[in-house]
């Protein structure tokens, strides 16, 4: 029967081999990484787990190249094709796309070792031409060295495929399986095939750069990803809509924006302007899923499916005008902790390679604090793993870490679980010095499971309604467990939604899913009080920064709440971008070139663009700019 299925042997062998060269060029990257490393390479016993990360891109990577061999074995098998011909089509399309993908590993080296990332389309932009490539190349040693070992390894694997092809598969190209058998082999390879693309059985996540990631070592992090995937996820990512560079304001204009934002002068009469936290104050930023204004205390309409948080807002001092930076969670993410804002529709936390931001984590992680995010679900849902991990986080805690037994749906834990842990996890650090904790809730995203067994009766049978109830019920229990600890009494609390939910249509952005709750809460510390002025999620990390007594250096575009005034607060919907100055809302529609102008406060509809087009420009302006230059910070790398 062994004989009889050299076909399908044949490929089993070429994976195996590709995977053991594959391996031996992450081992030399490695070696060469750690001698070039003027500060060393610590380990930690972490290595093991690279590796296993490595043969899982490895074997996606692989999956992928044998994908059309396979099918066209199959072909050969079930129709029984014995022409050598044919076979030898299929070896050498093998045997040219592992060497592809040999010289992509070969390339990597010099590049890993430079930018400390791993090959992607930004590669591309390093010469203009072949002869300036082919110039750089033989102008520089090193370059030389890793082009002969490309060239030495593809002739090793030439002349190894070589043997595989002629003792294996030309040797019983006569000998055939049974139908039944070949059809049946060759699904099980198919499907295994498409398992290892996808590289894990999960539906939700399937294998994508921040999987890669799992510790707070930057190099073990990136070491087990493969350069051919990463490569061809950057080009996949460059090729999308989303991802296309904005263009909303000459670049010079932009940067006028961007100077005269800087250049706003603090507010020394301000009340919060005098608030200062002792040094090594703990930080707790809780990100509330879907919490938007308009289902709490804050209100239009006065009505509240929030009395737990409603009651923290009164202890708390509270912006009543703070807005989300998009519709998404992921901009909720990345705005509340690195100070940047949403780019319309672009997932920043999803790029390839991960974007690296110097934001709250970053700086708190460099006063001595411990960083830890803790998330109800897959840890790889949206890269968020890859990207905290990315971005200064020491811990990322998921739905792996919970004992299986808790998980009760899609969103993994309910969030009085993950908070359960959370606290858990606070107890057992908090002797250890000060503390960073992120939390992202999750319960209030469809499909909605109210937990059984639990001390809460719902006044509303809406699910919808009863949802928000059990979302404040557990942030209600955390903070009354919270307020049981040693340390409680010395830690900032910040709850704020990722953005908000759609509550209203007035107007085609609805603002009820930008408009969100903000509040500071240091028992003892901070004055309860309620502040009218604009906030926007970008001025989190300044703002608690500014109260421990620490700064960014300018790599954040939010401002600290406590000193400035904002004269407007943008946020976007995808491919509408929103401003508001307190009295009047601008939409810019992205794709229709279209600006209107309403007195939102009013839920006035008049559009007032062609009688207050000054007005208009100004707030657009303001927007465009501050978006745009984010764009060319983070391009330019001037946010790590």
């Amino acid at each position: 029967m062994i004989k009889r299925a050299a076909r399908y042997n044949y490929l089993v062998c070429i994976y195996l081999a590709g995977m053991v060269f594959f391996t031996l060029f992450r081992l030399a990257e490695t070696g060469v990484y750690c001698s070039m490393s003027e500060e060393g390479v610590d380990f930690g016993g972490l290595y093991g787990h690279a590796l296993w990360n490595g043969f899982r891109f490895d074997t996606a990577v692989s999956c992928y190249m044998l994908a059309l061999p396979l099918l066209m074995l199959i072909v050969g098998e079930v129709a029984r094709v014995r022409k050598r011909w044919y076979y030898g089509v299929v070896h050498y399309l093998l045997m040219v796309l592992y060497t592809v993908g040999f010289f992509a590993c070969a390339a990597d080296i010099p590049y890993f070792c430079y930018f400390f990332q791993r090959l992607d389309a930004a590669s591309l932009g390093l010469t203009d031409s072949f002869g300036m490539a082919v110039s750089m190349i033989v102008s520089e040693p090193m370059y030389v060295v890793y082009l002969g070992v490309f060239v030495v390894v593809s002739v090793g694997w030439w002349l190894l495929g070589r043997l595989i092809y002629r003792k294996i598969l030309l040797k019983y190209l006569e000998e055939r399986l049974p139908l039944g058998w070949g059809i049946g082999l060759g699904a099980l390879l198919l499907a295994v095939g498409f398992v290892g693309m996808r590289g894990t059985l999960s539906s939700k996540s399937p294998l994508r750069v921040g999987t890669a990631y799992y510790c707070n070592n930057a190099f073990l992090n990136q070491i087990g990803l493969n350069p051919v995937f990463t490569f061809m996820k950057s080009m996949e990512d460059a090729g999308r809509s989303a991802n296309q560079p904005l263009s909303l304001l000459e670049e010079s204009e932009a940067e006028a924006v961007l100077s005269e934002w800087r250049a706003l002068p603090a507010d020394s009469t301000l009340a919060e302007a005098r608030l200062r936290l002792p040094e090594g104050t703990n930080v707790v930023l809780v990100l509330m899923e879907s919490m938007s204004a308009e289902k709490t205390g804050l209100s239009r309409t006065g009505e509240s499916l929030t009395p737990s948080l409603d009651s923290l807002m009164e202890r708390s001092m509270t912006f009543t005008e703070a807005w989300s930076a998009g519709i998404h969670t992921h901009n909720g993410i990345y705005s509340s902790l690195y100070g940047h804002p949403a780019l319309l529709s672009r997932q920043m936390i999803k790029g390839t390679p991960i974007p690296r931001m110097y934001g709250l984590p970053h700086v708190l992680k460099e006063a001595g604090y411990r960083t830890t995010y803790f998330m109800t679900h897959q840890e790889d849902y949206d890269n968020m793993r890859g990207f905290l991990y990315q971005n200064a986080f020491d811990r990322v805690v998921g739905q792996s870490s919970y004992p299986s037994r808790e998980v009760v749906g899609t969103w993994g834990v309910p969030d009085h679980v993950m908070f359960d842990h959370m606290i858990e996890h606070l107890d057992s650090t908090a002797d250890s010095g000060p503390f960073f904790a992120c939390a992202m809730t999750c319960s209030d995203h469809g499909p909605y499971i109210i937990p059984e067994g639990i001390d809460l009766k719902c006044r509303h049978t809406d699910r919808k309604q009863a949802i928000v109830e059990y979302a404040d019920w557990a942030i209600g229990r955390f903070m009354q467990e919270a307020s049981r600890r040693p340390w409680f009494g010395k830690t900032l609390f910040v709850f704020v939604a990722d953005h908000g939910a759609r509550m209203d249509a007035v107007y085609d952005m609805a603002l009820s899913y930008n408009h969100v709750p903000l509040l500071f809460y240091a028992p003892g510390r901070i004055e309860a009080h309620r502040v009218e002025r604009l906030a926007q999620q970008i001025d989190i990390a300044p703002t608690v920064l500014g109260l421990l007594g620490l700064d960014d250096g300018g790599r954040m575009l939010g401002t600290d709440l406590r000193t400035h005034t904002r004269p407007y607060a943008y946020f976007s919907a995808d491919d509408k971008i929103g401003v508001v100055d307190g009295e009047m809302l601008m939409i810019y529609r992205v794709k229709q070139k279209n600006t209107s102008l309403y007195r939102y406060k009013e839920l006035s509809t008049d559009d007032l663009a062609g009688e207050l087009p000054e007005r208009a420009a100004a707030m657009r302006r303001h927007a465009f700019g501050l978006t745009q230059s984010s764009q060319r910070m983070t391009s330019e790398r001037e946010t790590r």
